[in-house]
């Protein structure tokens, strides 16, 4: 009886495989009320283990023994943050920081905007990349009006595919929702402090080679890439010169409403990688290295399956606010 006793305590730490403090990051304090959640991780997608409420100073306890990767996920002020619970990572004493949310941008902006056209002869694909930097310690989320409104042409919403990728986050599909306005959607998407990235890929018929933009954030220029053997002519467009690898040129407009036309055909992806993820596209992130005093732009071109990218190297003077 003793030697099963002496068993019997011995397991018990084991039970109590996940703990830690939840912090709010915004007020710089433990955070109690927060829904802590285990999410087992494997082929079948994400399985819910269990949830438990942040309790006094913040502290959770999960009394599961975890096997493989795990996941957890704080609920908290209308946003959910993500952490991740690698194998033979420790599981005990974990800090699980997390946000004030506020409808209000606050320190949220859109520092970039790219459009790459890729035309075939009959169809052309598109690819729109919006990237978000949040500088503060409050995370933007207006679920009734969108953190972002977004032009996608009729004949695109077929096709349309939207993901987004929060700070250290894989990407999301996301749904788009219609506006009082034709043609114009809102996207729900809370934008945490750090970077996001939120991508649009559709397709449009080439018929009259001509493409219609409208932005609706207050931010930078947008760029538009056209990959070599293709041309974009438009009112108050400014040549940026090819990228030096693919010869892609770089073209940039600060009007809120813009008018281009595309001639020729090209495109930035390799076939194979085209053919085999067509509904996602190319993504296109931003490097900005540190060590540089002017901004420098590093474009990179991935997928998620096959990988076919492009990286490219050119200056640009100081982004200036859209009036």
């Amino acid at each position: 009886m003793s030697r099963l006793l002496f068993f019997l305590l011995a397991a018990l730490p084991a039970l109590a495989a996940i703990d830690g403090v939840v912090v709010n990051q915004t007020s710089g304090k433990p955070q109690p009320g927060a829904t802590v959640t285990l999410y087992k991780l494997g082929q079948a997608g994400m399985e819910s283990v269990e949830s438990v409420k942040s309790g006094e100073g913040g502290k959770f306890v999960i009394n599961q023994a975890i096997q493989g990767p795990h996941l957890l996920q704080t609920a908290f002020d209308g946003v959910t943050y993500n952490h991740m619970l690698p194998p033979g990572r420790p599981t005990s004493d974990l800090s699980l920081p997390v946000y004030n949310s506020s409808k209000q941008p606050g320190a949220a902006k859109v520092t970039q905007h790219f459009i790459l056209f890729e035309p075939n002869g009959r169809d052309m694909a598109i690819t729109e990349s919006f990237l978000f930097q949040n500088d503060g310690k409050t995370t933007h989320n207006d679920p009734d009006r969108g953190t972002l409104r977004v032009y996608v042409p009729p004949a695109g919403t077929k096709s349309l595919v939207i993901n987004a990728t929060a700070p250290q986050g894989m990407p999301i599909q996301r749904a788009p929702e219609k506006t009082a306005e034709p043609d114009v959607y809102k996207i729900d998407f809370p934008i945490k402090p750090g970077e996001s990235n939120i991508q649009l890929n559709y397709s449009i018929p080439f018929t009259s080679g001509a493409f219609q933009g409208r932005v609706f954030y207050q931010g930078g220029p947008t760029s538009l890439i056209a990959p070599a053997g293709v041309t974009l002519k438009g009112e108050g467009l400014e040549a940026k010169g090819p990228e030096p690898r693919t010869q892609a040129n770089i073209f940039q407009t600060r009007a809120a409403s813009f008018k281009v036309e595309i001639e020729g055909t090209g495109m930035l992806r390799q076939p194979q990688a085209a053919e085999a993820d067509q509904s996602s596209g190319p993504s296109i992130q931003q490097i900005l290295p540190k060590v540089y005093t002017k901004l420098y732009w590093v474009l990179g071109l991935s997928f998620a399956i096959l990988t076919a990218g492009f990286l490219l190297f050119y200056r640009a003077p100081a982004v200036k606010d859209r009036k």
